[in-house]
């Protein structure tokens, strides 16, 4: 990871985003496999990524310049059944669903969410 800034001179705020403990594992997670857009709606490109205990760390973008809603469905990502969406910033979990999770982003930003308990076809077909 690397920071611009003076580490002596963070706030609160950027030091919790800093060592947010659940962000980092989906950075350090040993599987390995890097992120991959899975759906793409206006300016909200959904990135996704497989882990090791068989969830799915997923991330919304919005690259436009106003406020847009972002929606990842479960057959995007290769899931079935009902799966809890966590949002990693925050470190709480925020929906149950069997089908989507649909969020608000605001511009230029993102939602960094994990889904579990997973059991993804990508899972499936890397062996884990």
């Amino acid at each position: 990871m690397l920071i611009g800034c003076d580490m002596a001179q963070l706030d609160d705020f950027t030091l919790s985003l800093l060592t947010n403990d659940e962000v980092i594992e989906v950075n350090q997670d040993p599987l390995g496999k890097q992120g991959m857009v899975v759906a793409q709606e206006g300016d909200v490109v959904v990135y996704a990524k497989p882990l090791e205990d068989g969830s799915m760390a997923v991330g919304l973008f919005n690259r436009g310049l106003s406020s847009a809603e972002g929606t990842v469905t479960w057959k995007n990502l290769g899931l079935r059944g009902m799966q809890k969406v966590r949002d990693l910033w925050r470190q709480q979990d925020v929906a149950d669903s069997a089908e989507s999770f649909t969020t608000a982003i605001a511009p230029h930003g993102v939602r960094l969410i994990k889904v579990y308990p997973g059991n993804s076809r990508l899972q499936a077909v890397s062996g884990r």
